[in-house]
């Protein structure tokens, strides 16, 4: 490994304590690497979203980009570290309508099914999604969904296919 590529991986290392599937590859640019690892950090550990309201957004957005290995992956940590019932996450992958007990998470998955479509948001929904989650938690949302579109066009860049193991480094 070349030794801007070593840099970036022990810097993935110690925000994340592991370096998943994308990171691998985007290893391969180590700037570039270096300055959109703390994004996905922040959503590890300073969120305003919580496992679940990340999981559903994360969900929707692998399944709208056809992301097979993104959704593969957090199909199973929706409901592992999510606690999302699977029949609701299979739902979210299926473009299937799904319900939420939890009002927040009811709110992340409207606003989140309106923004991964190519639709303008209803002045209603955002006024219920500022109501529950206020202006940081949509920022929360909308900057995920971006997030996760990244890694799912650097997934399906690579053609990495659902259970891959990961690239050698």
């Amino acid at each position: 490994m070349a030794p801007a590529m070593k840099e970036a991986y022990e810097y993935t290392m110690q925000l994340r304590g592991i370096v998943p599937g994308p990171h691998k590859i985007w290893l391969a640019n180590a700037a570039l690497s270096r300055t959109i690892v703390p994004v996905g950090a922040y959503y590890q550990k300073q969120s305003t979203l919580t496992k679940a309201e990340i999981e559903i957004v994360t969900v929707l957005t692998n399944a709208r980009w056809h992301s097979a290995y993104g959704t593969y992956e957090h199909e199973k940590i929706a409901e592992k570290l999510g606690h999302i019932p699977a029949q609701t996450t299979e739902s979210l992958i299926a473009g299937l309508p799904a319900e939420f007990s939890d009002p927040r998470q009811q709110v992340v998955y409207e606003l989140a099914c309106a923004l991964v479509q190519p639709r303008i948001l209803p002045v209603g929904l955002y006024k219920r999604a500022k109501e529950a989650l206020g202006d940081a938690g949509i920022v929360d949302v909308a900057v995920l969904i971006g997030w996760f579109t990244m890694v799912c066009m650097t997934l399906n860049a690579y053609d990495v296919p659902a259970n891959a193991t990961g690239l050698d480094q």
